[in-house]
């Protein structure tokens, strides 16, 4: 009897243990095997030709969790311009269109028809993004990735597992600010316009880079994503009626680490575009009639002085001094006690620093930047000076001549040779630091 109630409990036991064991498995195959979903947000008006084209790309991801989200909107008093009737037809043309996409889950968010689109002052790409987002923040969980995109831009492949992958090694980031590339276009005074403004894009973000700036970052509304739990954290996207990437890259810049480097580039489209005031469409319209007024070349001085100020922040802990932005700040903010009240609220020297760096954050920067601009200069000479003093061997490597350049004359050729090799300083940066998370 004994030996049947002891055989007995030892099959008890070594049942239980299997059991055990095995959901213990199962678990860690399913943590394992298991993939945050990655949620496309796609703003869309007037995209009838382009939007197929990034359809075909989201068909063909490697990366086998991807759910889609289009905003198709407009303001609901397009319907009563006849100038603006084209919008209405193809927005209508669109909805269609998605209405017959099944390739992967597509979820549509009606802002263009009749009755359903903007009123007031609720309107453009900020409204219909974040629209987007938020739609996709009430229906995802925390470890889900919103990819902020586009309807005119490309991509590979393995553009989705890439940033999946990206954000597994980097979990606590707050962002990806992935690198972008615009095609040329075959159009002569289009891409001339587009790579003088992308050469003004990259000249500034290496300046911030070469100075080490916690917003050393480019903010491109089709190559940026954040992990749901971050989104949520910082309240969403601000929705403004252009510019909207810059303040919510910044947002999530301070609330912690950005990331920089992905192997997968994104290609916005290279087009003329009047849909918001200010990016790469409207400047493009803008640089084909030679305005670049928004778009300068700065001087590398001028960087030199930020990064001073910042190097100045230290110091500030404990006394007043002058920095080479003092004027400017007392200026914007509108007092001359600029530092004693984060003293008073930030007591240790790394809690002051962060507090400054935030407060003299991206926009003050750009700001300070127009502030100081010389406008009768050839601004050209900012950029060979930098090339001139930084990276002189390389220009001769690459035969490139940049003596007496001007934007207007230099050949097409000349010009997509600065902005690939200004592309490629900005690349290794990025790939030397990887994330943004220094103050």
């Amino acid at each position: 009897m004994t030996f049947v109630l002891t055989t007995c409990f030892t099959f008890t036991i070594y049942l239980l243990v299997t059991c055990y064991l095995n959901t213990f498995l199962l678990l860690c195959i399913v943590n394992i095997t298991k993939q945050p979903t990655l949620f496309f947000a796609i703003p869309v008006m007037d995209e009838l030709l382009t939007l197929p084209r990034c359809l075909d790309c989201l068909s063909l991801q490697s990366y086998p969790n991807i759910q889609i989200v289009v905003c198709v909107n407009q303001p609901e008093s397009f319907w009563n311009k006849p100038e603006k009737q084209h919008i209405c037809e193809s927005n209508a043309k669109t909805l269609e269109l998605l209405k017959a996409f099944n390739k992967l889950s597509l979820t549509v968010i009606d802002r263009s028809s009749k009755g359903k689109g903007w009123t007031g002052k609720k309107h453009g790409v900020g409204w219909a993004r974040k629209t987007v987002m938020d739609f996709i923040s009430e229906t995802g969980n925390a470890e889900d990735i919103i990819v902020s995109m586009d309807a005119d831009t490309e991509f590979g492949e393995n553009f989705a597992e890439s940033i999946a992958e990206t954000f597994e090694q980097y979990p606590k980031a707050t962002a990806l600010a992935n690198p972008y590339y615009h095609k040329l276009s075959g159009d002569e005074i289009l891409d001339r316009a587009l790579l003088r403004y992308e050469i003004y894009m990259r000249y500034y973000a290496i300046n911030l880079w070469r100075i080490k700036n916690p917003y050393c970052f480019t903010a491109i509304g089709s190559s940026m994503a954040v992990p749901l739990w971050a989104y949520r954290a910082i309240g969403g996207i601000s929705p403004k009626l252009s510019g909207e990437d810059f303040y919510f890259m910044q947002k999530l810049r301070k609330y912690g680490s950005v990331i920089v480097w992905n192997d997968e580039y994104t290609y916005p489209a290279t087009r003329y575009s009047d849909r918001v005031f200010f990016g790469t469409g409207p400047a493009l319209i803008k640089g084909s009639n030679n305005d670049w007024g928004s778009y300068p070349m700065y001087s590398r001085h001028l960087f030199d002085e930020i990064a001073i100020t910042y190097k100045l922040i230290d110091t500030l802990f404990t006394v007043d001094i002058p920095t080479p932005m003092s004027e400017f700040l007392v200026e914007t903010f509108a007092t001359k006690n600029l530092w004693n009240p984060l003293r008073e609220n930030f007591k240790t020297r790394d809690r002051f620093r962060k507090s400054c760096a935030e407060k003299v954050d991206g926009l003050r920067i750009l700001q300070y930047l127009k502030s100081k601009q010389n406008a009768s200069v050839n601004e050209a000479i900012y950029l060979t000076n930098y090339l001139n003093t930084f990276h002189k061997d390389e220009i001769a490597d690459k035969n490139i001549h940049v003596e007496e350049l001007t934007f207007e004359e230099a050949t097409i050729d000349t010009l997509n040779q600065l902005r690939d090799m200004l592309t490629e300083i900005e690349n290794n940066y990025r790939r030397q630091y990887r994330i943004v998370d220094w103050y």
